[in-house]
This record gives C-alpha cells, structure tokens and sequence, in this order.
C-alpha cells in the first residue's frame, strides 16, 4: 500500500530534505519515525529537494506499507509526537500503487521573503534587506521569466539533471503591510537553486545594477556566472505542490 505524507518545515535546522553523511535531514528524521513505527525499513521519496536552511508549507513524500493503515488508529498524531518540533505532517493520504511524490507533480510554487526592517520574531525566516528598491522594474523583469524555458543561468553547476528546461507559469513581487516584499514563483519543476539565484539577480534590479535588457541577456547566455549571487536560503519557502486528483484515492 503506497501512501502520500504531506509535511511541513522549518528548515533552519537541516542540512536540507535529502539524507546526507553526518547532518541532520528532513528525510532522514521521517524515515527513522516510520521505521520505528512499522519495526522495519521505510524509506521515503520526495517531491523534490530543498536546500539546507530552505523552508516548507507544503512537501510531499511517499513510502510503501506491506499492509493499510489502521484507519482506527490516529497515525498523523503518532508520527507528530516522534518528530522533531521543527517537522510536522499534515495529512496521510492513501494513493494509488505507482503514484509518484516526485514525478507526478504537475507544478510547484514557492516564495521568498525579504524584510526591510530587523524583526527578532521572524528571526531565521526572512532575509535581512533595507537597501531601497525599485518593486516596479522588479516585477517587470519578474515578468520576462514567463517567456523563457532554458533557466541554466540561475541553475546550480554540475548538478545531475537531463535538461535545464523550465515552464514558469507565475513570478512576481508583492508588498505586505509595508515592511515586506514577497516573490512568487510557480513552475513546473525547478533546477538546483534555481529560485534563489533568479531572487539575487532580480535584486540587482531593483537597485538599479542592472537594466531590464540585461536581465533578459542574463537568461538568454546560459551562464549561471553572469547572474547575481544567490539569496540567503532562510528566506525561500515551497509553498504548494499540486498532482492530478486521480492519485488519491
């Protein structure tokens, strides 16, 4: 019986969602609760991989179980109460056998969070940036990502994908309550670091570094070393993923 996990996170104290050699994992401290649960191995495999200090509303995961789960049991308060305060699953969703965390999404949205002032109660959830900016020419260039499927300029290097090939369906900044400015972005999929490094460079933008033209020449040469430095990771949130409702059952 195959399951979905949705799951949310704070990941200030991972060194990401992926099981790496002597740091802590989003993945991992999943894998060891339901391990202990069902007195067996029980890997998990995500939707995708957020990076070390990268935050999540919304992650989904699936693992496989020899047997369903006991519907009169309260499964979502037992795997809240071995998790770690930082991790939280929402819902347990039973999915048909070959349904995919990873390869059946159909899209995924994420946001970026700066703040203009210090805020000692969002500590670790924003980033930090009181330089004036110019939100116009920023949603103007956010704009021209919607034109583009080739995001090898704002791509990790040497990372393991077949193609750099993005549909980015949503990307622009938002104000809130004066003091904030929020960047969205929704695609299909996304490279390594791909929403991180396209915040740096939009940034560049705002401060007037570089033109709206140069943005777009930014895209258009592929040169992940033409681009601005990648945003901090503790502002990036995975908001959404979406999958077609026939998965679930």
């Amino acid at each position: 019986m195959r399951y979905f996990l949705e799951i949310a996170y704070n990941g200030k104290d991972f060194c990401g969602w992926q099981v790496q050699p002597n740091a802590p994992s989003v993945q991992q401290a999943i894998e060891d609760v339901l391990s202990t649960l069902f007195r067996k191995p029980t890997p998990v495999t995500g939707a995708g991989r957020t990076d070390a200090g990268v935050h999540a509303l919304q992650m989904f995961a699936h693992f496989d179980t020899d047997n369903p789960l006991n519907e009169n049991l309260d499964w979502k308060h037992k795997l809240n109460s071995m998790l770690p305060p930082s991790i939280a699953v929402k819902n347990i969703l039973p999915v048909k056998p070959d349904a995919h965390a990873r390869f059946d999404a159909l899209s995924r949205s994420y946001f970026y969070v700066i703040g203009k002032e210090k805020n000692p109660f969002k500590t670790g959830l924003y980033y930090k940036y009181s330089v004036p900016l110019d939100v116009d020419k920023m949603n103007d260039a956010a704009a021209k990502l919607l034109h583009y499927t080739d995001f090898t300029s704002f791509s990790k290097l040497h990372t393991d994908t077949f193609t750099n090939n993005c549909t980015v369906t949503e990307a622009y900044w938002e104000t809130i309550a004066g003091n904030e400015l929020v960047f969205h972005i929704t695609a299909n999929r996304f490279l390594r670091n791909m929403v991180r490094a396209i915040v740096g460079t939009l940034l560049l933008v705002g401060r007037g570094r570089i033109s709206i033209n140069e943005f777009e020449n930014i895209i258009e040469q592929k040169n992940r070393g033409l681009a601005g430095a990648s945003a901090p990771a503790e502002g990036l949130f995975l908001e959404k993923i979406s999958y077609p409702p026939e998965l679930f059952l």
